[in-house]
């Protein structure tokens, strides 16, 4: 981060750690355990239907913020989106290292990276280093399985509602989100 700050012109502790990555929800969600009295099954509904749409989240722990979008696709385009909405919550004056897996859409040339953030790729295949991951996990598990979406404006309904949950407990991002190896903890 040390290189970040002399490159960018600000001070090591005026810098910013998010982690950001899509998840694609859709109907054909996940079956999560469930709370049951002993010797009953609780119901498991599935939807055969394959609506689905993506999540852009990325969450910055030290600091207890995330941003989300809820987008049709998952491409440049959406990640331009996402690149400017997160930059717009970076506090003035800061810096952002915005760790990404080596999606095609994270590293493109194509790419339009505002001036207060920069791109830092986690190696390759090793998902256990995003803690955005476990935020996906945290979220499917708590607000969007078990359940079959009336159509596909619902499924979205239900994304955003989930995604305002979390942002509105920055205790919850922090607790989840939170490295010992990315936050000097």
């Amino acid at each position: 981060m040390d290189a970040i700050a002399q490159d960018k012109g600000v001070a090591p502790g005026d810098i910013e750690i998010w982690f950001g990555d899509e998840a694609r929800i859709g109907q054909k969600n996940k079956i999560t355990r469930r709370w049951a009295r002993r010797g009953t099954r609780p119901s498991a509904p599935r939807d055969q239907r394959t609506a689905s749409t993506y999540i852009f989240g990325a969450i910055c722990p030290e600091e207890g913020k995330a941003v989300g979008l809820i987008l049709p696709w998952c491409n440049i385009a959406a990640m331009n989106l996402h690149l400017a909405a997160i930059s717009a919550d970076i506090a003035p004056g800061r810096h952002a290292a915005l760790l990404l897996d080596q999606a095609g859409w994270h590293l493109s040339a194509k790419l339009v990276v505002p001036d207060n953030i920069t791109i830092v790729p986690l190696p390759a295949k090793c998902p256990e280093l995003n803690p955005q991951e476990n935020i996906w996990q945290f979220m499917r598990d708590n607000w969007l399985s078990n359940r079959i979406f009336l159509d596909a404006d619902d499924l979205i309904d239900h994304c955003c509602d989930a995604w305002n949950k979390l942002e509105a407990q920055p205790w919850r991002i922090m607790s989840i989100g939170l490295r010992d190896w990315a936050n000097g903890f």
